[in-house]
């Protein structure tokens, strides 16, 4: 039996799959079994950062499978204090919980932020106000929480008191806010729903509101987070604080781990035994965050990701004045998406066929999320390919 047919057969059919399959990575480039080369401009979801067996990062996880691999979190580890402090200051908030994913860290913000509603008003009926076209995870929370209900419908019944504003709208979300809203959830650059930016007027807004009437702000940055978009924290270019900000993917370069940050006022509403991850944190997983931050600072990742993706945007401004099927682009950093005018899915399959991995955010975008270490190389390369395949749609 070929491998794909055991692997349709071994698994639940939760992934529509493509029946390539990878077997090794090296820098920005993956492998299939058959040997055919593809420049990774999707990076497993944004979450490898530095690409493929980057050499630092595999030194500094091996040292740490040599002396501990995971302890209850009944113990504190040298590693993993290390770690909580670097995300600490990474973020300018307060205190850190590890969890294993971005929908963990989704469904941990959303607890917190209840709890603080619960100390404050004594019940437990709070709402959260949440975007449309959002995207937040697959958990019955965070799915709850996801603005699309085409992930929701068959598996209902979900939680109760979301409500959805229309982002970049600020009038709508004033007209969802009550004295039961405890937080308002938002990711500064929608990934799934179409790399769809926030305004910085309307983010700074989102704050004033919260200030004004003591909700928590969440920062979904489970994807544009840790440097992706030229920055550490997309908020940063935003000049605003979340109270609570969940992160993943690049937190840890391939090593499930996820997080949620927050300040001391909304942190201290937790104590022992309200929440709770098996895994989340363990030393392995902590050196991989610790190792991630080292190397973002002694390779000046940031300071690339900055020059890069203005290159990056440069090519793609030619690609929209050249083809008449493009109608533009749209992100921050290396967070971009190409809009078509049309599917999507034709130019993502065309570039698999030419070598390139890329998926669709939404129906019509092809949405970009290569390493942060790519060079001028792998843009001209994507650019070349990217062209070739607009070409033969016409």
């Amino acid at each position: 039996m070929e491998l794909y047919e055991r692997g349709e057969k071994a698994y639940i059919k939760a992934y529509g799959r493509y029946d390539t399959i990878l077997e090794k990575g090296e820098g920005v480039y993956v492998y299939d079994t058959k040997g055919q080369k593809y420049l990774d401009f999707y990076s497993g979801i944004g979450v490898n950062s530095l690409g493929h067996c980057y050499p630092k990062y595999i030194e500094k996880l091996d040292k740490q499978l040599h002396t501990l691999n995971h302890v209850s979190n009944y113990f504190y580890t040298p590693v993993g204090i290390e770690a909580a402090e670097m995300v600490v200051k990474a973020t300018k908030l307060d205190s850190v919980f590890f969890c294993n994913s971005g929908a963990e860290a989704t469904e941990g913000a959303l607890k917190l932020a209840r709890k603080y509603y619960y100390l404050k008003h004594g019940k437990a009926d709070s709402e959260i106000i949440s975007f449309n076209s959002s995207f937040h995870g697959r958990s019955t929370g965070s799915v709850k929480l996801t603005g699309n209900a085409h992930y929701q419908e068959a598996f209902g019944p979900l939680i109760e008191g979301v409500k959805y504003a229309n982002l970049n709208d600020l009038d709508s979300v004033k007209a969802l806010i009550d004295d039961k809203t405890a937080a308002i959830i938002v990711e500064p650059v929608q990934g799934e729903g179409g790399v769809n930016p926030c305004d910085k007027e309307f983010l700074q807004g989102l704050r004033k509101l919260c200030d004004d009437n003591d909700i928590v702000l969440i920062l979904d940055e489970v994807q544009c987070g840790m440097g992706r978009t030229g920055t550490m924290m997309t908020y940063f270019q935003y000049d605003i604080m979340p109270d609570i900000v969940c992160l993943a993917k690049g937190l840890g370069c391939g090593v499930p781990v996820g997080a949620f940050v927050a300040n001391e006022k909304v942190a201290k509403a937790m104590v022992p035994g309200d929440h709770g991850s098996t895994y989340g944190g363990n030393p392995f997983v902590c050196a991989a965050v610790k190792a991630v931050f080292e190397i973002l600072e002694e390779d000046d990742i940031l300071t690339h990701v900055q020059q890069i993706s203005a290159y990056l945007v440069d090519k793609l401004d030619e690609v929209t004045n050249d083809f008449d099927c493009v109608e533009g682009h749209r992100g921050l950093g290396l967070m971009q998406g190409l809009v078509i005018k049309g599917s999507a899915k034709p130019v993502v399959k065309g570039l698999l066929d030419e070598g390139v991995i890329v998926v669709t955010a939404g129906e019509n975008v092809v949405r970009m999320l290569p390493p942060l270490i790519i060079d001028e190389a792998n843009v001209d390369e994507f650019i070349e390919k990217l062209k070739k395949v607009l070409n033969e749609m016409k």
